[in-house]
């Protein structure tokens, strides 16, 4: 049996919590060895030994667990991709627009700080996946989208919390900085993932209520959908 290698601190997060406590310990192993291994090097150059070797386990382990490197890469993405969605769905429901706007972003910035290596797998390895497990994850992001765009609408129904805005251009723009953190953050920064998600929290309100901020309108006047 191998010997665990220490990962670099940039490829150090959280990623261990979010696997199902259900599953055996060498699957945990795996996954997480799986995630360390498809963000330093990528999907196609690694190899299932790859994995093993980082889990400190015998080259035929993988395949007692799983069929194939792509269902482990389909379980990472599935799972991080289902643990955010959980995260924003969660958000405190309140009677103030802004306070749940800034709520959701900074949840959901500091889901992406806190495991922005699952983050960055779950962002950049998608297209290794197969088809239909491709449709499920779409379907998951879909839905955070949704979460995201009511709570603009939200916000513009109420007539004094945010201005007219285009909430398909600003939901856009907050999930892109939210995700893209994922590429450059390290849990040794300066900044804790909670610091990072006020600070991108304040930055999405600015969005939506900056003085002057313009949206393309409609032809009849009518709010952008």
């Amino acid at each position: 049996m191998g010997t665990k290698h220490s990962p670099l601190p940039e490829l150090v997060d959280e990623a261990p919590e979010l696997w199902d406590t259900g599953y055996a310990e060498v699957t945990r192993r795996l996954l997480t060895a799986g995630v360390r291994c498809f963000a330093s090097n990528g999907f196609h150059a690694t190899t299932t030994r790859d994995i093993t070797k980082t889990a400190g386990l015998s080259p035929a382990a993988l395949y007692v667990h799983f069929a194939s490197k792509e269902e482990v890469l389909f379980e990472i993405i599935r799972t991080g991709h289902e643990s955010s969605l959980e995260v924003v769905r969660e958000t405190e429901a309140t009677s103030d627009p802004t306070a749940y706007l800034k709520a959701l972003v900074a949840r959901f910035v500091t889901w992406h700080a806190r495991h922005h290596v699952v983050g960055r797998v779950s962002q950049y390895e998608l297209s290794a996946l197969t088809a239909e497990h491709y449709e499920v994850i779409v379907g998951l992001r879909q839905q955070t989208t949704a979460v995201f765009h009511e709570a603009i609408r939200w916000g513009m129904r109420d007539g004094e919390a945010f201005g007219v805005v285009d909430a398909h251009r600003v939901v856009r723009a907050i999930l892109s900085l939210g995700v893209d953190l994922v590429r450059w953050y390290r849990l040794d920064g300066p900044d804790t993932p909670e610091q990072l998600g006020h600070f991108y929290a304040e930055l999405a309100l600015g969005m939506v209520t900056a003085a002057g901020h313009a949206s393309l309108p409609k032809e009849n006047g009518a709010l952008p959908a």
